[in-house]
């Protein structure tokens, strides 16, 4: 009898051990099927990718040709750069409407410093500087005076564009000897058979690398991670003891000197030209990478390779409607407003199903 208890108590051991490791089981794989619902949009957005690239490649030919993907590359590094600085803006769950004005102002401000005969890498770091310091104004109206980010960085937006405009409304132009003109210089990487050449610039290569450092700065260390909180839920990060309030103003401070990156590296390729109707639109064209790249608009999740496949993908709608020829360009828009309502109502979805 004794033996025949211990093995009943024995097997209910077991069976409460299973009982009690089976919710655990439940849970983890509800924790891993939620951080993967995350990447749908990401992984939807590079498969549109690279059919598009096939659609191209079938229907016009020579898309997989490394001349094209050398323009593809080069032409859309500072959107790249916005790109990133929108990623971090829209991660805190806020939003930076004046990249693109920023462009227009640090780019002539800039220019016409080179022209008076300022250092033309002084005149480069100033272009960043400037760009941070309107970031810096937004930051500190959305955090200390508690504007709405939308209205705060609309606000910039106006600023910055009508300082280019008083600055000048023609188009100015560095000086030949500029060192800007550096950053769009050829390097042939891979030489191919005719003109099936691989050719980057150093304005491509600070994309990269802003990539790589902004990957690294959002997942790797405590500010970054702080982003995402406040972006998740900043009463939150407060009850946390993080420093939401100084990480707000440096989101936007980083934003607008990405700016300012993103307007020497599109300064250098235009051959250093630089006029105040730069950077008209660009700000949508970032936000836009930023949703088809799988960020929420909400904040809190989302990824900066995402929002550069997101970029990938406005680069090959670009390069379509080129190849094509019957597209009108005024399409362009209509085309990316649809492909952004689709991604808009799929992280909807997907929002509502983790909810549920």
């Amino acid at each position: 009898m004794s033996g025949a208890s211990t093995t009943r108590e024995r097997s209910a051991a077991r069976g409460g051990a299973d009982a009690e490791s089976t919710p655990s089981r439940g849970a983890a794989w509800a924790r891993v099927w939620g951080r993967s619902q995350s990447l749908i949009p990401t992984l939807a957005a590079v498969a549109l990718f690279i059919g598009m690239l096939v659609y191209a490649e079938i229907a016009y030919g020579r898309v997989f040709h490394l001349g094209t993907m050398s323009s593809l590359l080069v032409s859309f590094a500072p959107t790249i750069i916005l790109a990133v600085a929108m990623t971090v803006v829209i991660l805190s769950g806020g939003i930076d409407l004046s990249v693109g004005a920023v462009v227009a102002f640090t780019s002539v401000a800039g220019v016409m410093l080179m022209d008076i005969g300022v250092n033309g890498w002084l005149a480069i770091v100033l272009m960043i500087a400037f760009g941070a310091l309107f970031g810096l104004v937004s930051g500190v109206l959305v955090q200390y005076f508690n504007v709405q980010p939308f209205i705060a960085t609309l606000a910039m937006m106006f600023l910055a564009r009508g300082l280019a405009s008083m600055l000048s409304t023609v188009p100015v132009h560095a000086p030949d000897d500029a060192p800007i003109h550096l950053l769009a210089t050829d390097l042939k990487l891979i030489d191919g058979p005719k003109v099936n050449d691989l050719v980057l610039t150093p304005g491509f290569f600070i994309a990269v690398i802003i990539v790589v450092t902004a990957v690294f700065f959002l997942h790797r260390t405590r500010i970054g991670r702080t982003i995402y909180a406040i972006g998740g839920a900043e009463s939150s990060a407060q009850l946390m003891g993080l420093r939401v309030a100084r990480t707000r103003v440096l989101i936007y401070v980083i934003s607008g000197a990405l700016a300012g990156v993103a307007a020497v590296v599109y300064t250098a390729e235009v051959g250093g030209k630089a006029q105040n109707v730069t950077g008209i639109g660009w700000e949508l064209d970032a936000i836009a990478a930023v949703v088809i790249g799988g960020t929420l608009l909400t904040g809190g999740v989302g990824y900066v390779l995402g929002s550069v496949v997101g970029s990938r993908v406005l680069a090959a709608l670009w390069m379509i409607i080129t190849k094509d020829g019957s597209i009108k360009p005024e399409y362009l828009t209509i085309i990316t407003g649809g492909i952004l309502l689709v991604f808009v109502l799929l992280q909807r979805a997907l929002t509502k199903r983790r909810a549920g």
